[in-house]
């Protein structure tokens, strides 16, 4: 069974309580905000607190760059129109000669649409625009739970969607334009994916009659931070608007379930009693027919579940929230080229932001375990593993325990692995145009 509680490394942003992302959203210190407001009330910051302006992020230029000159295709971009979503063969076409596909979105439907009242909604942009990449994973550090983003742009005087609850926490960024947001208590605290608020649409609308908990206009700066399940509308005044909602998918106790279940599914399989069939002609419609069957079944899966180990569903836990979470993106012509010209004066640096755990050795090898990937190493590496993980960053030749061949080739590992970078590593050599190597070859 491996050590799971081995040395790892969280993502260095969030060392120290520094938070900066978390910070920004909330204004205050973020111990105060996960004591006083996290899955337990909204908040409301104004710009004055948060720095004035979200303008970094994004703008309504950024938005009518992303709509007209990036290729944007769903189901990056949908549209709704009175609380409704507007088919999307209504704004996609084809992109033209050598740009065939049809699911493309027409800047020319997207601009009569959002004439006529039409709410846009850029969706995954933390994986679409560069500086909300940044941001998304920074929140995501600070929080140690997944993060997305989507922009809601909505013409004047034009509400997006009636009132409703998300499966997930947001903090609401304003970024142009004004808004006036209603917020009422839940309906159904703390949902689940598998409970979405369209489940509960009449309770929704009554609860929405009822008296707010926030009835506030957000400007230009203003944060707005709603734990799932709190219901919400907005309308845009005046000009248009534009907000970015940052989805938090926490990591929940029902996670932990769901992980045990799949376990006892698993163990349950093994036990013959359980793969028993049930007599011939037994009558499925008398309890008492299959009351000791059932008895069985349930001794069969109360035994399954005292034989799981904690640390297998902790782990399991881990790991599907680390598949949903992404470090700082890498260069791959620049590291591939930086991994080929290593030496013993390289700067190896952990990749930012990456969640990382370094196992016990077992026997000759030792596991690295690096958001969605597990790597098998040599369980000598593992000093040197372990100190680039403490200092996060290293010489190639400061790697402890290692001969200096043995050194360049763990780095070597190490950055076409994406699990540290070469800090300012160049795709291309300065002042040539091309690949140190290179001779100009053609395909």
């Amino acid at each position: 069974m491996p050590d799971l509680g081995s040395q790892g490394r969280a993502p260095s942003s969030s060392e120290g309580g520094a938070r900066p992302a978390l910070r920004r959203c909330t204004a205050m210190d973020p111990q105060v905000f996960t004591e006083q407001y996290w899955s337990r009330r909204p908040l409301l910051t104004r710009a004055e607190d948060t720095g004035g302006s979200f303008r970094d992020l994004l703008t309504l230029d950024d938005v009518d760059e992303l709509l007209s000159r990036r290729g944007l295709r769903t189901p990056f971009l949908r549209i709704a129109k009175d609380g409704r979503v507007v088919d999307t063969q209504r704004f996609t076409t084809s992109g033209g000669a050598g740009a065939e596909v049809a699911d493309q979105v027409s800047s020319d439907a997207v601009l009569r649409l959002f004439s006529e009242g039409s709410t846009v909604v850029l969706q995954g942009l933390h994986r679409l625009w560069p500086p909300l990449i940044e941001f998304a994973d920074q929140l995501a550090a600070d929080l140690g739970h997944p993060t997305q983003v989507n922009a809601y742009v909505t013409p004047p005087s034009s509400r997006g969607f009636s009132p409703h609850y998300d499966v997930h926490d947001v903090f609401v960024l304003q970024v142009a334009g004004e808004k006036h947001w209603t917020i009422h208590e839940p309906v159904l605290p703390d949902p689940l994916r598998t409970q979405p608020w369209n489940d509960r649409a009449e309770q929704v609308a009554a609860a929405a009659e009822r008296e707010p908990v926030i009835d506030a206009v957000l400007r230009p700066g203003d944060a707005l931070y709603l734990p799932r399940g709190h219901l919400h509308s907005a309308v845009a005044l005046g000009r248009t608007s534009a907000h970015l909602t940052i989805g938090v998918h926490p990591v929940t106790r029902w996670s932990a379930a769901e992980a045990v279940l799949d376990l006892v599914r698993t163990l349950a399989g093994d036990d013959p009693e359980l793969r028993r069939s049930l007599p011939l002609g037994v009558d499925l419609t008398d309890p008492d027919a299959v009351a000791d069957d059932v008895a069985a079944v349930l001794a069969g899966l109360e035994h399954a579940l005292h034989r799981i180990d904690p640390a297998v569903v902790a782990d399991r836990v881990r790991a599907r929230t680390w598949a949903q979470v992404r470090p700082e993106p890498v260069a791959p012509l620049a590291q591939s080229t930086a991994a080929a010209e290593l030496t013993a004066d390289t700067v190896l640096r952990l990749r930012p932001r990456l969640r990382v755990q370094l196992r016990e050795a077992e026997g000759d090898r030792v596991a690295l375990v690096t958001g969605r990937r597990t790597h098998d190493l040599p369980a000598a590496t593992r000093p040197a593993l372990a100190a680039l993980l403490a200092a996060g960053e290293l010489k190639v030749g400061d790697l402890p325990g290692l001969e200096p061949a043995d050194q360049l080739t763990l780095a070597r590992r190490l950055v076409t692995g994406s699990v540290a970078v070469v800090p300012d590593a160049r795709a291309e050599v300065p002042g040539t145009g091309r690949h140190d190597g290179e001779h100009g070859s053609r395909t």
